[in-house]
């Protein structure tokens, strides 16, 4: 497969993560979501460490000097995003969540605008808006009443805080895309697990919150430290410093697509046309959104 170019490597990406959105909730009553977020993280160290180690040598005074920018891709990628999702999800419906992450391109369009000055064209804008409306549709299942009866709790607003994080690590990704990719991802996962150090302790064994090791939360912990930490990271990662935060954060929308897809195959839901509509809008924005203005 040819991955040179940016949109298939957002593709990718994006489908990993739909099963991470699936998955987080699947495990949700055996893993709190501090417990899998830990083991998330530690599970890619482990899986990437070796292979980065000298280059995190090599590249040691570079990481030094950008402590900052390292400490905060931590605090909104690694340690605040998945976390703050997990936890939604323990609170939220699906639905609800799935509503909230979606208003994520337009997050990060605005953040983009008013923190590094980025432009919008109005392709993007278009797709954004289009790509939106199709993710709506079919969470919202092709109804005007449901989409209206929809109420939001807590679970919805920590959504809210995790669409956030999410942003600012995309705009803090791009600021600095001069720094060594590997190095970088490798740096930012050791912080994030030291950040999340503490909150793991308290909820593994004083929180008395119920911990259940099974195939299937082992197996989900594989997948959520291999695939979604470190080959979405880095695909995700490298596309967004070739095409900027707010273009690539279209596909974000493209999660939702995957996640209902994912949910069919391996639930044995049954297709609807809304999905089916829903789909085609998402794409068709995704699409839109690639063109020069």
């Amino acid at each position: 497969m040819n991955l040179q170019s940016p949109y298939l490597r957002l593709i990718i990406a994006t489908l990993i993560w739909g099963g991470n959105f699936v998955i987080g909730r699947a495990v949700s009553d055996q893993l709190p979501p501090f417990v899998l977020s830990f083991c998330r993280w530690c599970t890619a160290l482990l899986v990437l460490l070796p292979f980065a180690w000298r280059k995190l040598v090599s590249e040691k005074r570079v990481l030094q000097k950008n402590w900052l920018a390292i400490l905060l891709m931590s605090l909104t990628g690694i340690a605040g995003f998945n976390t703050l999702l997990y936890i939604a999800l323990h609170y939220t419906t699906s639905i609800n969540a799935s509503l909230v992450f979606s208003t994520s391109p337009i997050v990060i369009a605005l953040l983009s605008l008013v923190l590094i000055k980025e432009s919008l064209n109005k392709n993007l804008i278009l797709g954004a808006f289009i790509s939106v409306i199709g993710v709506i549709y079919i969470i919202s299942q092709g109804s005007l009443a449901t989409f209206t009866s929809l109420t939001f709790n807590p679970g919805d607003m920590i959504m809210i805080t995790a669409v956030l994080a999410w942003g600012l690590y995309a705009i803090i990704v791009r600021k600095y895309k001069e720094l060594p990719a590997y190095s970088l991802l490798v740096s930012t996962i050791v912080t994030g697990i030291f950040i999340l150090s503490p909150f793991f302790i308290w909820e593994m064994f004083y929180s008395g919150k119920e911990i259940i090791w099974s195939v299937s939360s082992i197996l989900a912990v594989l997948y959520v430290g291999i695939f979604a930490s470190i080959a979405a990271f880095i695909l995700w990662n490298s596309a967004v410093i070739q095409l900027g935060p707010a273009k690539a954060s279209i596909f974000l929308n493209l999660i939702t697509v995957f996640a209902a897809i994912f949910a069919i195959l391996f639930n044995n839901e049954s297709l609807f046309w809304y999905q089916v509509l829903g789909g085609v809008l998402v794409i068709i924005g995704v699409r839109l959104s690639t063109k020069v203005s």
